[in-house]
């Protein structure tokens, strides 16, 4: 478990760090590039969500596209890193409980959005992005399946699992700005 936390750790801070460090093709202005988030926002089930997850990232304001993917793509995989670190914690706590086998369900889940999450990224690095909506449905699935598991009783990771599936959804149509244009 600890070289799962430890790789994830490693390609969080190449993600991060990579993201701040890319390019910037931005030549629009601040009222054009807020249009863009209303626009990409207003297509949500959750606009509130979707501007504060958004803006939670100070680039946000001037970003274009390309950039605003970005944003979302890493928060989307931070907020899985977060969530599937959270589970192994769940997991030492709880050890002999009766919703081991249930968390066990959630971690293989989160494994499956990181791992789409992670290769949504690349792809926008490659700028391939063709398939980054149908990743980041996978990442949501993947919480749907999570959250399922739990059919019934109290699930520790409600809250989490509907931010991911949140962010997901911003990803897939920050992605369709790509595929219609």
């Amino acid at each position: 478990m600890n070289v799962v936390t430890y790789s994830s750790l490693c390609l969080s801070l190449f993600l991060v760090t990579s993201f701040f460090i890319h390019p910037s093709n931005a030549t629009t202005t601040t009222i054009q590039q807020s249009n863009l988030v209303n626009k990409v926002c207003n297509q949500t089930s959750n606009y509130t969500f979707c501007v504060e997850s958004l803006y939670a990232n100070p680039k946000t304001p001037y970003a274009n596209r390309q950039e605003l993917a970005y944003i979302i793509f890493v928060s989307a995989y931070l907020d899985a890193t977060s969530t599937q670190e959270h589970i192994a914690q769940l997991l030492n706590e709880n050890a002999n409980t009766s919703q081991r086998p249930l968390l066990l369900r959630c971690a293989r889940d989160y494994t499956k959005a990181v791992s789409k999450l992670a290769v949504a990224y690349g792809n926008l690095d490659s700028e391939t992005y063709n398939s980054l909506a149908s990743y980041s449905r996978t990442a949501s699935a993947a919480a749907d399946d999570c959250q399922a598991a739990f059919k019934g009783t109290h699930s520790p990771l409600t809250t989490r699992n509907k931010d991911l599936k949140g962010l997901c959804e911003i990803c897939v149509v920050v992605s369709e700005l790509f595929v219609t244009s």
